[in-house]
């Protein structure tokens, strides 16, 4: 009981973590400065997304399933993830317009929790299955995951605070998606223990990233140029960098 405990409580850890970056909503921020502070929390959580997607989630992925599958069968599976993305957000957020949801920025919110809950579960399970295999390696893998956990609780909590002024549904919504993490680690111990590759979570980080760059190229970016705050928009940038290439050379 004790190998599983430990594994469990860094999954947990690690995905609670997001909550973290929710409370930047109790920070006290004039109303002249809304947009600034908005500005700056979207290109942060955007530099974030794109680039734990480019320079951790790929790379490690598809060298995984070139190892099975061979260089073009790889590139063909990154190709459709990227395309089968594109359908998604888009079919997503022209749903949401559907259902009511044209504000903005609460509409940015809610895409990005749904795409980091699908973003948190696989995590879960490899925190989970690394920790329990390897406590080292799984300390290392889930504090590096903390790491960009934080940011990311920023871009779900931000966007729906300053849409509707209620740091209930901000923290709501915050904690559905970091709840993910610790999720996939119980379903990775009851169910998927001995049935999950590495292969298979490749192929799911793929995808995940594919959404991830897709969410924040056609949704976030527009969202951080629109209030003409580029001073700040290229704090927000500069800043998500030196968290990726941290989080790079922590998970290195």
């Amino acid at each position: 009981m004790k190998n599983i405990l430990i594994p469990l409580l860094v999954s947990s850890i690690a995905g609670f973590s997001t909550m973290v970056g929710s409370l930047v909503i109790f920070f006290k921020i004039k109303e002249s400065k809304y947009n600034k502070f908005i500005t700056l929390a979207i290109s942060f959580s955007l530099a974030i997304m794109i680039g734990i997607s480019i320079f951790d989630l790929i790379p490690e992925s598809f060298f995984n399933c070139i190892y099975t599958y061979g260089f073009i069968k790889s590139l063909v599976i990154l190709v459709i993830a990227f395309i089968v993305s594109y359908i998604v957000i888009t079919f997503i957020s022209g749903l949401m317009e559907k259902e009511g949801i044209k504000e903005d920025l609460y509409k940015l919110g809610l895409l990005n929790m749904l795409v980091l809950i699908l973003h948190n579960l696989p995590e879960g399970i490899a925190t989970f299955l690394s920790s329990y295999q390897d406590i080292t390696l799984g300390l290392k893998l889930g504090f590096a995951i903390t790491l960009h956990n934080i940011p990311e609780g920023i871009a779900i909590a931000v966007p729906i605070y300053f849409s509707t002024k209620s740091k209930f549904k901000a923290l709501k919504a915050t904690f559905i998606s970091s709840i993910a993490e610790p999720l996939g680690a119980l379903l990775a111990f009851i169910f998927l223990k001995n049935y999950v590759t590495d292969l298979m979570i490749s192929i799911i980080l793929i995808i995940v990233a594919g959404l991830m760059i897709t969410l924040s190229i056609q949704e976030m970016l527009p969202k951080a140029l629109k209030y003409k705050e580029k001073k700040y928009m290229y704090f927000g940038l500069i800043l998500g960098v030196i968290v990726v290439l941290l989080n790079v050379l922590l998970g290195a």
